[in-house]
């Protein structure tokens, strides 16, 4: 019997000691700054569930006396939600007092979002640039009907099909130019040119999914952008197909440019799901640190497996 009851001891133990590998698994990457490979670059977008799950399971630990097990589990949760908590905390913005400039990133779902819905949200939300991900040439012909170049006149556009196109639209007159180098999947930039001396860079972002290339999506996110003292003041914004918790997104951030979303307290609002429920927040809208948010939103797009993001900026 005792020795009945010490082999069901381990058995119980050894499963918390497996169940725990993953949230040792996020917290060593997140730790360390290494996204690993795409299995656990999709692991590393859930760590803010991840931090629910170490809690929990160092409550049931702690409550079978699995002392050890549950002590690690419950400070590995605090590390993560050390890492996560800054996010549902609005920062300070700094001081600025130039044109106002509205920024809307949509990603179409290989064009099938419903583009009499995505041109009645530019015109509610008074869009002045317009940043458009997995734009076929269909979707752009759905688009040119229901207005949208009648709101906004401007135009670089790079249709393909799948998901391979994006394109900018704009209220103001916009420069083509190659912020971001090669990339698998089309995406543009410009100079948009604000009047009176103003100039604004935009990027429309979306790297290739780790999933179809791990190695080219790492190296298309560095290909981002360069440190803010290189080139004017820039907006980065579309699908990155990473969340804050990915290394490779936070080089680039680390490169002088905040994440909207973050600073207005809204970072863990989710934009993609696989489902009809949203999971994890792969699209934003990054500004120069200069740049003052003054208002961030996630808007849904019928048609689309992504949520929109929002946001005005101000100059400095």
């Amino acid at each position: 019997m005792v020795m009945e009851a010490r082999t069901r001891t381990r058995l119980v133990t050894g499963l918390f000691v497996l169940l725990g590998l993953p949230l040792l698994a996020v917290a060593v990457l997140r730790t360390i700054g290494w996204d690993g490979f795409w299995y656990l670059t999709a692991l590393l977008a859930l760590t803010p569930y991840v931090v629910i799950y170490g809690v929990l399971l160092a409550a049931l630990a702690l409550l079978l006396r699995r002392w050890w097990v549950g002590g690690v589990a419950l400070v590995l949760s605090v590390l993560l939600a050390v890492y996560v908590a800054p996010r549902v905390a609005s920062d300070d913005q700094p001081a600025a007092k130039g044109k106002t400039v509205r920024v809307l990133a949509a990603n179409l779902y290989r064009g099938q979002a419903d583009p009499a819905a995505l041109v009645k949200l530019v015109r509610e939300q008074r869009v002045d640039v317009l940043n458009l991900l997995e734009m076929t040439p269909l979707a752009m012909s759905g688009l040119e009907k229901a207005g949208l170049f009648q709101a906004l006149p401007y135009r670089v556009m790079h249709p393909a099909s799948g998901v391979d196109g994006s394109g900018i639209v704009s209220r103001y007159p916009l420069t083509e130019a190659d912020y971001t180098g090669d990339s698998t999947q089309k995406q543009p930039s410009a100079a948009a040119d604000l009047g009176g001396g103003a100039t604004l860079e935009i990027v429309a972002a979306h790297p290739l999914s780790p999933d179809a290339g791990y190695h080219q999506w790492e190296q298309e996110m560095r290909d981002l952008s360069r440190a803010i003292g290189e080139h004017g003041l820039r907006v980065v914004a579309g699908d990155f197909n990473a969340t804050l918790d990915h290394a490779a997104l936070r080089t680039v951030l680390s490169r002088g440019y905040v994440d909207a979303a973050e600073a207005r307290g809204d970072g863990l609002i989710p934009t993609w799901s696989t489902a009809a429920v949203p999971l994890v927040p792969l699209d934003h809208v990054l500004v120069d640190r200069r740049v003052a948010i003054r208002d961030y939103q996630v808007l849904d797009v019928p048609g689309s497996d992504h949520r929109a993001v929002y946001a005005e900026v101000q100059l400095p």
